[in-house]
């Protein structure tokens, strides 16, 4: 399995010799000792690709012809998850998770009983986290990470999705209740709550706007790990897997 590396921009012609530096050059030199001759991935994570030959390794950097090119198109249909902020260290364990999972946006939420709170800084460091994941799980697209997101920014969120799924125990109905017609659909939004959970308000605010109340399991799931839960389950009904 070839290593892949993330950049802003890649040649795509057969042949093309380029540089790989600034971080990612140095972490291919000196944290995996990329050899010459070795081959790597190299995408900009925004669905174009590159499978490139080491032709020399520097301090800091690799030197690499193109040897394929590629583009992936970008999924059919997206996944927005809004995840009530958890725990700084439980956020990035989300953020890891999801990304894996395929998420294509997420959103923090600052909910009424999340205990983190979200700022800009806090958003760069998510998006570091869903860059190496994406690294780490071969994507070539590389999730979003939208800013912290208000209960009032969900609502309006909800009426422009084809589908809105709220998690929570206290629903009857369970996700695999619910009709989801891959035909009709491409726009899902996910919403899980933070670790002290959703109020009546915002449960009622989310309804009411449209979306569904659906029961994930009978095991209640950490807020941190019910959004890889939820993700998988919808790409199976989907058909995305």
């Amino acid at each position: 399995m070839l290593t892949l590396f993330l950049v802003p921009q890649i040649p795509i012609n057969i042949g093309d010799v380029f540089i790989l530096d600034g971080d990612e050059g140095h972490h291919a030199a000196r944290v995996l000792r990329i050899t010459v001759r070795e081959e790597v991935l190299v995408t900009d994570g925004q669905g174009s690709w590159v499978r490139a030959e080491t032709l020399s390794v520097e301090k800091k950097s690799l030197t690499l012809r193109v040897l394929e090119s590629g583009r992936e198109d970008k999924p059919r249909i997206s996944i927005t998850l809004v995840q009530g902020l958890p725990k700084s260290d439980r956020a990035k364990e989300a953020i890891e998770l999801c990304t894996g999972a395929g998420v294509d946006i997420f959103l923090p939420w600052q909910a009424s009983r999340s205990i983190s709170k979200g700022n800009e800084s806090t958003v760069e460091k998510f998006q570091s986290t869903a860059n190496e994941a994406s690294k780490q799980s071969r994507r070539f697209w590389t999730p979003i990470i939208g800013k912290t997101t208000s209960t009032a920014d969900v609502v309006a969120l909800i009426a422009q999705a084809d589908v809105a799924l709220v998690f929570h125990e206290s629903a009857s109905m369970k996700l695999s209740d619910i009709p989801l017609p891959s035909s009709q659909i491409s726009q899902v939004l996910l919403i899980v709550g933070p670790e002290g959970g959703l109020t009546d308000e915002e449960v009622q605010q989310f309804t009411q706007a449209g979306a569904s109340l659906c029961l994930l399991g009978r095991p209640i799931l950490r807020s941190a790990h019910a959004g890889i839960a939820a993700i998988s389950a919808v790409s199976s009904l989907l058909k995305i897997w």
